[in-house]
């Protein structure tokens, strides 16, 4: 789960071993990565009910591969719905919490289980 809620979902994905960048990763391990990005992505649709699920890769800021899943939603400001999730005020979300996000957190973790087995 991304360490602020900016929208009910949000993750991240971090490759285990940790590695700078998509293209430092061999081939397998890159389809793998992609593979669990989508079976994330997913999830995160299914148990949210998320409109879609915008995803980022980026790397400026942080030299070590990991992937934003983002869920968007219906009933978001208008001013938002079209833009880039970066637009919102992230220092003013909801920081996750252990407690508050746990049902959430364990429906995705759920879904992504069952989501995998197709994959």
């Amino acid at each position: 789960m991304g360490e602020r809620q900016v929208l009910p979902g949000y993750c991240l994905l971090l490759p285990d071993p940790v590695v700078p960048t998509l293209n430092a990763l061999a081939a397998p391990e890159r389809t793998q990565f992609l593979v669990d990005m989508a079976a994330l992505g997913d999830a995160v649709q299914r148990v949210t009910r998320a409109l879609r699920i915008n995803y980022a890769i980026l790397g400026n800021q942080e030299p070590a591969l990991h992937a934003h899943v983002i869920p968007r939603f219906h009933d978001e400001p208008a001013a938002y719905a079209t833009t880039h999730p970066w637009a919102y005020d992230w220092q003013a979300a909801a920081a996750f919490d252990p407690e508050q996000h746990r049902e959430l957190r364990n429906r995705i973790h759920a879904a992504l289980g069952a989501s995998t087995a197709a994959y």
